[in-house]
């Protein structure tokens, strides 16, 4: 069983499933609202967006890959901060009944973590976030736990923490004889470049919206990319090998998070020691699987559906 180390964040959704016409008028009123696909930083969410927000998930790009990492069957573990209002939406316990560690988790004052994610008829999503606890994991809080970074077999990061707090985690496992691998999700794409310009990233995860945007820096990053195309499936760019993994046909309800259950299940396998194509193709099914259902962790397909996939498809 591999050991995958999630360092990110943890963010209670709150998700409105509404019209394509109702997110054009959002929209056009607020400059900030994020293209489909999009991940955007806010400093806070006005009534008249929050209003159509009707349905609440746990989430945040951190928890989410943990969880997909621990359906995976990895030996999952999550780093970061809740609010002082964890409790009322039941985040620590939940993560832990869905399998990941919990134990380096720490609770700060003020809120959780808090993402508003609005998704139209086909599934497409629209995400902003608010930092809350996750704004309060600083650099010493990765050295704090720099022990538990470097004993993991794979380490997953995202880009809804601090920059400086990324590049601490990365700077803990550096210069070691043996580290992790390290997968990066460069979502939000906003300052992402900094932390994957870092010698110690190995594989980086940009959907295509991220790629565009950080196509200087992919171009000068040295380890594996691994693009993200939605239902036209994952083109892998890693060295002078490149190749291409098509996504099963499925009929999508929210494709929310399905990065990040690409990522988890990435990681899961990776860690475990799985070749990359192999490690990908796996990684692909369960994200396709992830968009049939409503939420994120709770769409995250059990290891053996995904295993069943790969193998009819072989057949």
């Amino acid at each position: 069983m591999s050991r995958v180390v999630s360092f990110g964040s943890i963010n209670v959704d709150h998700v409105g499933y509404i019209s394509r016409d109702r997110i054009a008028a959002l929209a056009d009123a607020h400059g900030w609202f994020p293209d489909a696909g999009e991940t955007v930083r806010v400093d806070a969410v006005p009534a008249a967006v929050r209003d159509d927000l009707t349905e609440t998930f746990l989430g945040g790009k951190g928890a989410n890959q943990a969880v997909a990492a621990a359906a995976a069957e990895a030996d999952a573990s999550l780093l970061g901060c809740v609010g002082d209002d964890e409790d009322e939406h039941a985040v620590v316990e939940t993560l832990a009944e869905r399998g990941v560690a919990v134990d380096g988790l720490e609770r700060v004052d003020g809120p959780t973590g808090y993402a508003a994610i609005v998704v139209d008829e086909t599934g497409e999503n629209h995400i902003a976030i608010v930092a809350g606890a996750n704004g309060r994991v600083t650099p010493a809080y990765a050295r704090r736990h720099g022990d538990h970074l470097r004993d993991a077999d794979c380490l997953l990061l995202q880009n809804e923490l601090r920059a400086e707090a990324t590049l601490a985690a990365l700077d803990e496992v550096s210069g070691t004889g043996r580290r992790p691998t390290v997968v990066y999700d460069p979502a939000p794409a906003d300052g992402a470049g900094a932390v994957l310009s870092h010698d110690a990233v190995d594989v980086v995860t940009p959907n295509e919206g991220e790629a565009a945007a950080l196509s200087d820096a992919l171009d000068a990053f040295d380890g594996t990319v691994v693009r993200t195309l939605g239902e036209n499936g994952v083109v892998v760019e890693d060295g002078d090998d490149e190749f291409r993994v098509d996504s099963p046909a499925v009929d999508p309800v929210d494709t929310t998070g399905a990065g990040d259950v690409f990522a988890g299940y990435l990681a899961a396998e990776l860690g475990e020691g799985s070749g990359l194509r192999r490690a990908v193709q796996l990684a692909t099914i369960a994200a396709a699987l992830s968009t049939t259902m409503e939420g994120v962790q709770t769409a995250v397909p059990e290891r053996q559906q995904v295993l069943d996939v790969l193998r009819d498809g072989e057949n």
